[in-house]
């Protein structure tokens, strides 16, 4: 029986697991996507662990090596010694191929630095950008950076405004897809049905001028989903006051220009005015609840698809064997 795998896409996930294994003293395996050749299921950077009872939290390739990797963790942890594995093109595992084709290189770690990975772990969770830097070494001929630093951001968090069933459909998509939900609405049943999928309890807004500040950083994202929308006014200019990455409102073209008119007789600039997405969504003129939020997130997704991209700097001293 294969051992199991639990996949994780963040790397805040793979480091909640790590920090768990440091606070109880569980012994555990790091393994880095360190080099990629052509095509891959994973960015460079990518991280999973594996514990000495043979668990794996996160993934390097979609399932079609992780299982490999899993036994070589293990065997690692037993001898106490790390190793860097190639996988595709010009490695030695010829019966394990990679669909995508190109090649994946991994540093597989038995004695990881703690320390670091709590501290990267402990960033991230305060929506701080986190550092690793690890140190390869190869074990063939072929050169091999001897330090790569890479940088992870936070998840995203989406912070949604609204009522009704789009509300609702979009607050369970974005928590599926790995989003860190907050809401907003004027709807206690609302409120109630998507407690599950936000990270904290969701606010209850009674007046609208209660509405004065919202907390967004770089990787937030903020979306306004009223069809009645005499409470978006309020809740788009607390928005802007933040720099969001990404702040969007649900609506037609008509309804976006009326939006906008309105906000620039509230004293909001041209230049904040562009960066409110609308109508909000990829696909146009849909009229069912559970599209419109894949639509939305798909957009949202978009936006973020460039900043959720690891960081690497690699040392241009060079490892051989």
């Amino acid at each position: 029986m294969a051992n199991p795998i639990i996949y994780k896409d963040h790397a805040v996930d793979v480091l909640a697991q790590a920090a768990a294994y440091v606070r109880t003293g569980q012994r555990f395996v790091l393994i880095t996507s360190v080099d990629i050749k052509g095509g891959s299921a994973r960015d460079i950077g990518s991280l999973a662990v594996v514990s000495d009872e043979g668990e794996m939290t996160g993934y390097m390739s979609n399932g079609c090596i992780d299982q490999d990797i899993l036994l070589q963790a293990l065997d690692c942890l037993r001898s106490g010694t790390a190793r860097l594995l190639r996988y595709g093109d010009g490695s030695p595992f010829h019966d394990l191929t990679l669909p995508c084709g190109g090649a994946l290189s991994v540093w597989i770690d038995p004695a990881p630095d703690k320390t670091a990975l709590v501290a990267a772990y402990d960033a991230l969770l305060r929506r701080k950008p986190a550092y690793l830097t690890f140190h390869p070494k190869s074990e063939t001929p072929q050169a091999f950076p001897a330090s790569i630093t890479i940088a992870y951001q936070p998840k995203v968090a989406l912070t949604l405004a609204g009522r009704g069933a789009v509300f609702r459909a979009t607050a369970k998509v974005a928590h599926a897809i790995g989003f860190d939900v907050t809401g907003f609405s004027p709807d206690t049943h609302d409120l109630v049905a998507i407690a599950a999928y936000c990270i904290d309890a969701p606010t209850h807004v009674t007046s609208q001028q209660s509405i004065t500040k919202l907390d967004l950083d770089e990787t937030s994202g903020f979306l306004t989903l009223f069809h009645d929308h005499d409470w978006e006014p309020v809740f788009l200019v607390a928005a802007l006051a933040t720099p969001a990455g990404f702040i969007g409102a649900l609506g037609s073209q008509t309804t976006q220009a009326a939006r906008l008119a309105h906000l620039a007789d509230l004293g909001i600039s041209d230049q904040d005015q562009k960066r409110i997405r609308g109508p909000i969504g990829l696909v146009p003129s849909l009229r069912n609840a559970d599209l419109i939020a894949v639509s939305a997130l798909a957009e949202v997704a978009q936006a973020f698809a460039y900043q959720q991209q690891v960081v690497v700097d690699v040392e241009q001293a060079y490892q051989t064997a």
